[in-house]
Formats: structure tokens, C-alpha cells, sequence
């Protein structure tokens, strides 16, 4: 898939995700096979942008790949000005956060709120796309609840307007992460627009991204909670869209030694203090699903050093292997 000047090395992206999708994250998800990774949602506030959690936001500092960052906010103006200053710090391509469906982002009018007023999408869209010389990306959901799926309305706005890539989750605002996404919506977009369709929504195995892809006709997917201690899964999805059959599955010394350097890497980048808390909740999704974890998750949660971690870590998996 080509965004602009941009060909992307695999159909496989990484959803933005607050907390998640930063820099060690995202290098670890680009080495494991997907085609982009987009970063954390910046907001369009300046007043913030000079805070510790954006600056280290926006710090792409030996990062490889497209660097694509997402913005968010509710006025026109002030998302063009983001824009501008994102592209300033190195963004290679802006993506419009109209997807978001949190509390605290809506009641802001910004994230998935945005989609009840398609004449402010539109603005919302105009200014950004004439404010930056890069390309401009968006992902929406389906509409801000199931009786208003207002999805290809406001894919028609973003391809008139400029939008080079569309990303939809399959699921509406009021829908939150419930139930399962739909992807009848997803497949109406893609008729009804010729820009690049990312679909987004559910996609946890090699198969189920087989089916989206061919159920949508969507150019791309993107994967978000699924990659959440789970990073090799662009690994699998790659080989099997690429041969048609599972790849074997990584070593387990191998996926040991990526859990801890993934840690590592947090330390190094957030400090001490928060990489050590940050830490936690990734070692926590790498583990969730073993019985041996469990206990170990308790104990490790408890630790605040980050040789301490580490030992732990080391401990942890001689003990299992």
C-alpha cells in the first residue's frame, strides 16, 4: 500500500494507542513485520506541547520506518497548527484522530464525538490538509452509535478534502470495544472510495486478517489491542498473507530475550522510575495468558528498581524453561 510518496513495506499497520505505541513499542512491531506504526495521539493544545510526555512523544531519535503521527482536537485552526509543529519535529505523515471513543476526548468534541458533525469534519480536514506538505491520514469508526453509521458520508468528506488513507474501526462510538466489529461498513467505504482503506477491529490471528482483507476488499489492516504482549503477530500475519500457510512458531528463547530487551529498552528510554511502572503492565500482557505468570506478575509489580526487573525476568524464565 502507498500513502503518498510512502510505500509501505507490508499491509500491516500498528493502531495508535495512548500508553502503548511508543517509540520502543513501535521499533519492536516494525522489526517484527508490520508496514507502519503510528504513534501516540499528540494533542492540539499547545499549551502541552512543550510537557515531558509530549516531548517524549514526538521523539522519533533513531526511529526507522515512516514516522506517522496522530493528532487530536476539536478546532480547526489549532489542529493545523499541530500539524505544522509535528511535521517540524520529523512526521512524515499527520493522521486526524476522529476515532478515539474515550470520555475524556469526547467531551472535548474531539476522537469519534467529531463524526456527529460531518461540517466540522470537513474543516477539521481542509485546514490540516492545507497547512502541511506531507501526506494526511484518518481513521474514523463506523459512526457515533449503530442507529447513525454515518462512515461512508464522512469517507466522502476526507477523499474530497484531501485525505490520502482512511483507517476504520469496525465498531461505532457508543459501541466502546464491545461486542464484535463489523466489517459491512468497512467494505461500503471501500466501494464507495478509491483512497487506500486501512480495516481496523477484532483482527487477532493470521486468519482473521486473511478474511478482513478479502471480506472488505480493504487495501490494509491495522492491529491495536491484539499487539499488546503479542508483538510477533505481525511476524505470523505477514508470513501467512505473504505464503499462505502459519509460520512456525518464534523460540521461546527467543521471545524471552525480546520481552527483556522490550523492557530494556523502556527503561532507557522513560528512566528509572517510569520505565520501571511502565514496565509492568507490558510484562503483564506478555504473561496474561501463562498459569506460571501469575503469581510472578504479583511479585513483579511490586518491584521499583530496574536491575531488579531484569533479575526477576531472568529469574522467571529459568525457572520455566
Amino acid at each position: 500500500m502507498q500513502i503518498g510518496p510512502y510505500k509501505l513495506s507490508s499491509p500491516i499497520l500498528v493502531a495508535p494507542m495512548a500508553g502503548v505505541t511508543d517509540r520502543p513499542f513501535r521499533t519492536l512491531c516494525l522489526r517484527m513485520g508490520a508496514g507502519m506504526a503510528v504513534s501516540e495521539m499528540m494533542s492540539s493544545n499547545p499549551k502541552v506541547w512543550q510537557t515531558e510526555k509530549s516531548l517524549r512523544r514526538m521523539d522519533h531519535a533513531g526511529e526507522t520506518g515512516i514516522r506517522s503521527v496522530q493528532i487530536a482536537g476539536a478546532d480547526p485552526m489549532l489542529m493545523a497548527e499541530a500539524a505544522q509543529f509535528n511535521v517540524d519535529q520529523g512526521a512524515q505523515i499527520i493522521d486526524i484522530n476522529m476515532g478515539c471513543p474515550a470520555k475524556k476526548v469526547n467531551k472535548k468534541m474531539a476522537g469519534s464525538a467529531l463524526l456527529q458533525y460531518p461540517q466540522l469534519v470537513q474543516e477539521i480536514v481542509t485546514a490540516v490538509v492545507n497547512a502541511v506538505s506531507v501526506p494526511v491520514t484518518l481513521k474514523i469508526r463506523t459512526g457515533w452509535e449503530p442507529e447513525h453509521r454515518n462512515g461512508v458520508q464522512i469517507a466522502r468528506i476526507a477523499e474530497d478534502c484531501g485525505i490520502q488513507a482512511l483507517a476504520v474501526h469496525g465498531r461505532t462510538r457508543a459501541c466502546m470495544y464491545k461486542g464484535e466489529a463489523e466489517y459491512d461498513t468497512i467494505r461500503a467505504i471501500k466501494q464507495a472510495v478509491s483512497i487506500p482503506i486501512i480495516a481496523n477491529g477484532d483482527i487477532d490471528s493470521p486468519e482473521k486478517a486473511r478474511f478482513v482483507l478479502d471480506d472488505t476488499g480493504a487495501d490494509a489492516i491495522m492491529i491495536g489491542r491484539a499487539a499488546q504482549g503479542r508483538p510477533w503477530i505481525f511476524r505470523e500475519i505477514r508470513h501467512y498473507l505473504e505464503q499462505g500457510t502459519l509460520p512456525l512458531p518464534l523460540h521461546k528463547d527467543l521471545e524471552r530475550a525480546m520481552i527483556r530487551e522490550h523492557v530494556e529498552a523502556l527503561h532507557a528510554f522513560y528512566g528509572g522510575v517510569l520505565g520501571v511502572r511502565i514496565a509492568r503492565k507490558h510484562v503483564g500482557w506478555y504473561l496474561k495468558d501463562s498459569d506460571a505468570g501469575r503469581d510472578f506478575r504479583s511479585d513483579f509489580n511490586a518491584l521499583d528498581e530496574a536491575e531488579q526487573q531484569l533479575d526477576s525476568l531472568a529469574h522467571y524464565f529459568a525457572n520455566i524453561a
